[in-house]
C-alpha cells in the first residue's frame, strides 16, 4: 500500500458529520481572538492530581472519572471532561496542576503537526514508510497487502465474533508455512486499541508486523525466529471505538457550512469544531447485551468525550473480574462511581463483550506463550498481578506477587533495557483487574504485559511514534521495535515452556485440553482450554506448549500481619473545637515497621476525620487520609512505615461531643505460603475425527516430556 494515500475530509464529508450533530451540541475552538459564544464551553483538559498515598489513589478511583495510565508514586493524570468532574475532584478535597489545558485545541495542534509532517515526509523510516496515523480502513487493507503479497508468510484471518455494531474484526498471522496446519510452534499475541483514544498502540502492532515480513529471508534474527514461532496481531481490537475515535481527531472547518445555517456561531467567525470523541475510552456498548447497527455509537455525541457509554475492554477480561479498580453495573451512593457510566465501567459478566470473547478463543486455541496488550500512554512496562499483593484476595488472604514474580520482572527488564519504559507491576498505578494478562497469564501461564507506550498523552504528533517504535536517544535503534523481538525470543525460548515430543501415526490430530473454573472476586466461571497439532508425515511431534498448572492454583508467598502487635500506644484526645477544628499528635517510629495501623474512635455516633502526616525538615508529607461517612470510625493504615516523626491530626467534622481516642499498633509481618496444587491436561489422539486414545500429561516449566502414541492411537 503507497503509504502516502491516506484519508482526507472533504467539505462533503465534513458537512455530512455536521449534519449528524443534532444528536448534541458541537465542542467548538475558536481561532480568532473575538468574543463569541465558544469561550463558554468546558475545554477537556489533561490534569496531574496529587496522590500522595496509596489511600489517595483509592479515593481517587471512587469519584468516577476518567484516570488515565499515566501515574506514579505520588500523582496519577487524569481527563477532565465536563464542569461536573472538576467539582467532585475539587470537593474531594484533591490538589492538581493542569498539564494540558485543552485538549481539543491539543488535538488540533497534533493534526497540524501531522500534516507538516506528511508534507516534507515522502517515506518515513517506519517499515511500513507511513508518515500519519492509521484509519480503520487503512488497518484493514494494511493487513489484506501483507497476506496477498506474502501467501507463504502471512496469513489473514476474521475472529469469530462481530463487535457491538456489527465490525468484522481481523487479524493476521505471521510465521513460516504459515498457511500450513500447526505443527507445535508457540505463539506471540501482540494487541492494540483495546482502548479507543489510544491510537499509537495499533500503530506500533502493525509497523512490527511489517518489519517481520519485510525482514524474512534477510534478517538472521528474524528469519530465526518466524522458523520456530507464529505471531499474531490484531492491531484493532475495538474497531467501532477506534473509528469513532480517529474519525472525531479529524477536525472540520465550520467555514464550509456557514451557509447551510449549521454553523453555531452563524457565520460570524471562523472556528474549527469536532463531535467531541477523539479522547473516547470504551467500546461501543449503549445498553448492556443489546448489539446496534453500526454508526450508531455516533449517538453516544450525548456522553461528554464519548467515554461514559461502553464497557472498558480492558476490565472485562475474566481474571479475578469484579474486584478492585473496575466498576460495577450499580452505582455506590456512598460514592461517585457511576455504574456503567463510570470510565472503569467492567460490563456485566466477565466476557460480556464480543471483542473481548475474540481474544479469549484466541489465546484459548493456541499456545501462547507470550501476550503483549499495547496502550498509551506512560512509558511503562506492567506485568501481572493488577492488585497489590497487599490486597486481600477472594479466599480470604493476601493476593501476594505472581508466581513467576522473578522472571516475569527479568523479562521485562530486558524489554525496559530497550525502550527505557519503567518495569513495574500493574498495581503501582493503582489496582486493576479484569484486565487481559491478569486472565491470560493465570489461565495459561503464558507470560503477559501491557506497553503504555509514549510520555505524554494519548496520540501524540506521529513523529512520536516513529521514536518509539524505532528508538531515540540513548535508546535510539531499538526502541520498542527491540522489546518486541524480546519478546519474540521468550516465546521460543523452552526454558520456560514445556515440549511434548515423541511420535505418533502421521496426520493424527494431538490435542490439548484443560476444562477449569476461572476464579473472579467473587465467585467463577466455566472456562477451558484446547489447542490441537497434526503430527507430520515422518510420524513425529514437538509441541510447544504453556505448563499444564495454572498459575492462579500454584503455590505463593505472600506476607500476613502477625495475629498481635508487637508495639502499642493509646492517646486519649480532646475537646477538638466543633466543625474542622482540628488537634494534631506526634508519635514516633524508631525503625522501619511492616504496618502501623492507626485507629480513631470516639464515644458518640459523631464524625471526625484522621490525617496522618510524616515530618521531613519542616515541611509535613502526607502519608494516609480516612474521612468516612458520619458514624463509621476512622483507620489508617501504612505498610512498611518509615521510621520518623509521625503527626496525627485529628479533624472535629461534626461532632458535639468532641473527645477521642487514638490506638497506635506495630506489626510485624509474617511470610507465608499458600498450599497450592497441581493441574495436568487431557491428552488425546484423533484419526480420521475419532479419539484413538487419552491420557493425562502434567508438564512443568522448562519439562521435555517424551510421548509414543504410536500403538495407543492406531
Amino acid at each position: 500500500m503507497n503509504p502516502r494515500i491516506r484519508s482526507r475530509r472533504g467539505p462533503l464529508v465534513a458537512a455530512a458529520i455536521l449534519a449528524a450533530l443534532g444528536l448534541a451540541p458541537l465542542t467548538p475552538v475558536a481561532t480568532s481572538s473575538a468574543t463569541n459564544p465558544a469561550k463558554e464551553y468546558f475545554a477537556p483538559r489533561l490534569i496531574t492530581v496529587d496522590t500522595p498515598h496509596r489511600d489517595a489513589k483509592e479515593k481517587l478511583q471512587t469519584l468516577g472519572l476518567d484516570l488515565t495510565e499515566h501515574a506514579g508514586r505520588d500523582y496519577v493524570e487524569v481527563v477532565l471532561h465536563t464542569p461536573a468532574d472538576l467539582a467532585a475532584l475539587e470537593s474531594a478535597g484533591f490538589t492538581y496542576d493542569v498539564r494540558i489545558p485543552d485538549l481539543i485545541r491539543r488535538g488540533m495542534a497534533v493534526a497540524a503537526l501531522n500534516d507538516a509532517y506528511a508534507e516534507r515526509t515522502l517515506v518515513s523510516p517506519l517499515p511500513s514508510g507511513r508518515d500519519t496515523y492509521r484509519t480503520l480502513e487503512d488497518y484493514n487493507a494494511d493487513m489484506v497487502t501483507l497476506a496477498e503479497e506474502n501467501p507463504k508468510l502471512v496469513e489473514g484471518f476474521t475472529l469469530p465474533l462481530q463487535s457491538v455494531e456489527g465490525r468484522d474484526i481481523f487479524g493476521i498471522e505471521i510465521g513460516k508455512g504459515v498457511t500450513k496446519a500447526d505443527s507445535g510452534k508457540p505463539t506471540f499475541l501482540l494487541m492494540g486499541l483495546h482502548h479507543a483514544r489510544e491510537w499509537p498502540s495499533g500503530e506500533l502492532a502493525m509497523e512490527f508486523a511489517f518489519d517481520l515480513v519485510n525482514n524474512f529471508g534477510k534478517d538472521k534474527r528474524i528469519t530465526r525466529l518466524l522458523k520456530k514461532a507464529r505471531v499474531m496481531v490484531v492491531p484493532v481490537v475495538n474497531p467501532d471505538g477506534f473509528d469513532l475515535s480517529r474519525t472525531d481527531g479529524e477536525f472540520v472547518d465550520l467555514r464550509a457550512i456557514n451557509d447551510t445555517g449549521l454553523d453555531p456561531l452563524d457565520g460570524s467567525t471562523a472556528i474549527l469544531a469536532t463531535p467531541g470523541q477523539a479522547y473516547k475510552r470504551k467500546n461501543c456498548r449503549v445498553i448492556d447485551g443489546q448489539s446496534i447497527p453500526t454508526g450508531s455509537c455516533r449517538a453516544t455525541l450525548a456522553s461528554p468525550g464519548g467515554f461514559l457509554l461502553g464497557v472498558d475492554l480492558n476490565r472485562n477480561y475474566g481474571g479475578f473480574w469484579g474486584g478492585p479498580g473496575a466498576a460495577g453495573q450499580t452505582p455506590n451512593p456512598a460514592e461517585v462511581e457511576t455504574g456503567p457510566l463510570d470510565p472503569t465501567y467492567r460490563g456485566p459478566a466477565p466476557f460480556s463483550e464480543p471483542e473481548t470473547q475474540n481474544i479469549q478463543q484466541l489465546v484459548r486455541e493456541r499456545q501462547v506463550t507470550m501476550l503483549i496488550s499495547n496502550h498509551t500512554f506512560s512509558n511503562l512496562i506492567l506485568r501481572p498481578n493488577g492488585v497489590s499483593p497487599t490486597t486481600i484476595g477472594p479466599d480470604g488472604i493476601p493476593v501476594g506477587n505472581a508466581p513467576d514474580e522473578k522472571e516475569l520482572k527479568k523479562l521485562g527488564a530486558k524489554m525496559a533495557a530497550a525502550n527505557g519504559y519503567a518495569n513495574i507491576h500493574g498495581w503501582q498505578l493503582y489496582d486493576t483487574t479484569g484486565t487481559t494478562e491478569d486472565w491470560s497469564y493465570n489461565a495459561t501461564g503464558g507470560f503477559g504485559y501491557t506497553f503504555e507506550i509514549g510520555a505524554n498523552e494519548f496520540h501524540p504528533p506521529f513523529p512520536q511514534v516513529v521514536d518509539e517504535y524505532l528508538g531515540t536517544g540513548r535508546y535510539e535503534g531499538k526502541g520498542n521495535r527491540e522489546a518486541y523481538l524480546a519478546a519474540l525470543e521468550h516465546t521460543v525460548d523452552t526454558r520456560f515452556h514445556g515440549v511434548l515430543k515423541g511420535k505418533a501415526p502421521k496426520g493424527a490430530t494431538l490435542r490439548l485440553r484443560k476444562d477449569f473454573d476461572s476464579p473472579t472476586w467473587e465467585s467463577s466461571f466455566e472456562d477451558f482450554l484446547d489447542s490441537s497439532i497434526k503430527v507430520s508425515k515422518k510420524g513425529r511431534f514437538s509441541w510447544v506448549v504453556n505448563p499444564s498448572t495454572r498459575p492462579v492454583v500454584r503455590s505463593r508467598t505472600y506476607q500476613a500481619v502477625a495475629d498481635e502487635p508487637f508495639d502499642s500506644k493509646t492517646i486519649e484526645g480532646g475537646p477538638t473545637e466543633p466543625v474542622i477544628g482540628s488537634v494534631d499528635h506526634e508519635y514516633v517510629v524508631t525503625e522501619k515497621t511492616d504496618l502501623l495501623r492507626i485507629d480513631l474512635d470516639w464515644p458518640t455516633p459523631d464524625d471526625f476525620d484522621l490525617e496522618v502526616y510524616l515530618k521531613k525538615g519542616e515541611e509535613l508529607v502526607e502519608v494516609g487520609s480516612s474521612g468516612n461517612l458520619p458514624g463509621e470510625k476512622e483507620q489508617v493504615e501504612l505498610v512498611d512505615a518509615a521510621a520518623g516523626t509521625y503527626v496525627l491530626r485529628v479533624l472535629n467534622y461534626a461532632s458535639v461531643s468532641p473527645s477521642y481516642t487514638l490506638q497506635l499498633d506495630r506489626f510485624d509481618a509474617v511470610t507465608k505460603r499458600t498450599k497450592g496444587s497441581k493441574e495436568s491436561y487431557t491428552l488425546t489422539c484423533e484419526v480420521g475425527g475419532k479419539v484413538r486414545s487419552s491420557k493425562k500429561v502434567f508438564i512443568d516449566r522448562g519439562q521435555v516430556k517424551k510421548l509414543d502414541l504410536r500403538r495407543a492411537c492406531r
